[in-house]
Parts: structure tokens; C-alpha cells; sequence
């Protein structure tokens, strides 16, 4: 009998584990998770909205960290790991998104940084163009790994070596977050102020 209570145990905590790791939150029909995991660092869900062009849903996005942060230079100043997924609510042409996220760098960041974003920036274009399309339900994740740099995956798959330099990544992070975002709605979602 004892043993009984044990595998119900067992089973009841496993069942409790699988349903808090599968946590989602649903932002406009996708589903995003509430908590997400960057090579061993446990990362939260900071916010999560939608781009919109026009009136046309573009993509779902989320933002995780290490912890909460409601302004853009906590995102930018928090340690550890972060990651901003991407979740395609159309098709779109992927070497159009990787020209938008250029000229979102370029109106996000200060002047004096841009000289040293532009190889990164042409080989993130590269690799956008490199996917020809983008499909609906398509991910892409824009990762910070402390010790390695920024690594974007596309698809589940790790698009070449990752970039060293945190300010990219920082670059990257201002396309949502700067002072001039692409969607200053999805801007406050991912500050976690909208729902």
C-alpha cells in the first residue's frame, strides 16, 4: 500500500510539473509560454503583444528575462540570459523583415554605435534573406547567451555563429524597445503595461 502512495505521488507531482511548465499565455490565438529556457537559465516572460501593420497582424512577439523589468534600459541593464521570440502570424517575405529590422536598428540606435552594428546588421540581413519566406506559425528567437553573444534561431535552427558584441544585441532589442519602436502598442506589451 505504501508503495501505491508513492506512485500516486509520483504521478500527481509529475502531472503539477508538466502542467506549470506548460504555462501559456494566449496573445491574439498563439500561444506564448510563460516561462522559457536559454541554454540552463530559467527565463520569465516579461510581456508579450502583437505587431500590427495597418490593421494586419504581423507577428506575435515575447520577451523573457532573468526577472521583471518595465523599462527599456532594465530590459537592457538586467543580467543573464534574455531571449525576444517571434511568432509569423502571416506569410511574409523574410528578406523584406530583415530590411524593416535594419532600418529599426538604424532609427533606434545613438549615431556614434551605428559604425559598429553595420557587419552585424549585414550578415542578420544575410541570414533573413538566406530564409526566402516566412511562413504563418513560423518561430524565430533572438537570444542573449552570456559568454557566447547573440544567436538567432530560425525554425528551431541556430543560424550561424553567434554575435559577440552585447551592444547588437542591445540594437536588436531597441527595434521593440527604442524611442522610435516598430509598434509602440507591442512596445508596452512587452514592458509588461498592456494587456
Amino acid at each position: 500500500m505504501n508503495l501505491m502512495k508513492q506512485c500516486i505521488a509520483i504521478v500527481a507531482g509529475l502531472t503539477l510539473s508538466w502542467g506549470a511548465a506548460a504555462a501559456t499565455v494566449d496573445v491574439a490565438g498563439v500561444k506564448i509560454e510563460d516561462a522559457t529556457d536559454v541554454r540552463g537559465s530559467k527565463l520569465v516572460l516579461n510581456g508579450a503583444g502583437v505587431r500590427y501593420k495597418a490593421v494586419f497582424k504581423v507577428y506575435a512577439a515575447g520577451l523573457y528575462l532573468t526577472k521583471k523589468a518595465a523599462t527599456t534600459d532594465e530590459v537592457l541593464a538586467t543580467p543573464g540570459a534574455k531571449r525576444m521570440q517571434i511568432v509569423m502570424m502571416r506569410d511574409i517575405d523574410s528578406n523584406e523583415l530583415g530590411k524593416l529590422f535594419s532600418r529599426g536598428v538604424g532609427d533606434n540606435s545613438p549615431k556614434a554605435e551605428m559604425s559598429k552594428l553595420v557587419p552585424g546588421l549585414i550578415r542578420m540581413g544575410q541570414i533573413f534573406s538566406d530564409q526566402k519566406k516566412l511562413m504563418t506559425g513560423d518561430v524565430f528567437t533572438i537570444d542573449w547567451v552570456p559568454g557566447s553573444g547573440t544567436v538567432i534561431t530560425i525554425k528551431g535552427v541556430p543560424q550561424g555563429e553567434p554575435f559577440k558584441e552585447v551592444e547588437f544585441f542591445n540594437a536588436m532589442m531597441r527595434i521593440w524597445l527604442g524611442p522610435e519602436p516598430a509598434d509602440w502598442k507591442l512596445k508596452e506589451a512587452l514592458l509588461g503595461k498592456a494587456g
